[in-house]
């Protein structure tokens, strides 16, 4: 079975537009892009959009990539200390002057909805509530949900420990009850561990899932997303031989990715609790 994050993420966007049209007053995003990476503006253009659906009010912040960290830092502390302004987000990547880890500590951790501030992660780590969980894991885990799949007690594999994906996906697994394994770039048997789990979730950048499945009901969430030799776009499974064999697998693209704008959305949406 395909899961379709496409179909269930215009189902999440739903439920924000109902949530948002309740509250006493629009949330209001920020989101500040420094530079004119091409890749960056479709992003940003994207979750602006998403935000418009849903009648959350964006404002898009255009930097020179030339911008000082210092006035770059100086803006974020205006934004924080604006009460009209409920949500801010730095398009990452950033010019290589700039401290990324000094920039996402700036942020307020009642207005992260990328949920990166160090006291957001820091509260999921040990298992308090965080004010935003990160979006592209919170995605994921809305998709399982809809499609019923069980969590609890399941073996999970997740491919990749970045702060952005690896990381918190095996804590918000952990939280849910699951049996979490973490790999990457040294593992050892990578292969077997894919072929018996219960869930794999791979968050690379390159193909690294090419085996079948053991397990008929095994679930395959490919979050990588990047252009083969031929310009397509594709994910870091062999989408036709991992398919064969498995019981739910989500393609690229239309898996993952509007999955973590809707869940983005719903974050933006969250800021009134």
């Amino acid at each position: 079975m395909i899961l379709d994050g496409k179909s269930v993420s215009i189902k999440v966007l739903e439920l924000v537009r109902d949530k948002v049209s309740t509250l006493p007053k629009l949330p209001h995003l920020v989101v500040i892009l420094i530079g004119d990476d091409p890749a960056s503006k479709i992003y940003v253009k994207n979750k602006q959009i998403a935000a418009q659906k849903v009648g959350i009010k964006s404002t898009i912040i255009n930097l020179p990539d030339s911008i000082s960290e210092e006035i770059l830092l100086n803006k974020i502390k205006e934004y924080n200390e604006d009460s009209d302004i409920t949500g801010i987000l730095v398009q990452l990547p950033l010019p290589v002057h700039i401290d990324k880890n000094k920039v996402v500590t700036a942020i307020s951790p009642k207005k992260d909805v990328d949920g990166f501030t160090p006291e957001n992660v820091g509260r999921l780590a040990i298992g308090l509530e965080p004010y935003f969980y990160p979006a592209t894991p919170q995605g994921i885990i809305m998709l399982l949900d809809e499609y019923k799949i069980p969590i609890e007690g399941a073996d999970a594999v997740v491919i990749g420990r970045s702060n952005i994906v690896g990381k918190p996906m095996a804590q918000m697994l952990l939280k849910r009850n699951a049996t979490v394994t973490v790999c990457h770039s040294y593992t050892k048997n990578l292969e077997s561990k894919i072929k018996t789990a219960d869930i794999v979730i791979s968050a690379v950048g390159n193909k690294i899932v090419r085996c079948k499945m053991d397990k008929k009901n095994s679930v395959i969430v490919d979050v990588g997303i990047f252009k083969d030799s031929n310009g397509r776009l594709t994910g870091d499974v062999d989408f036709d031989l991992v398919s064969s064999s498995a019981g739910y697998i989500s393609p690229v693209p239309g898996g993952v990715g509007p999955m973590t704008i809707a869940s983005l959305m719903y974050n933006a949406s969250k800021v009134y609790e």
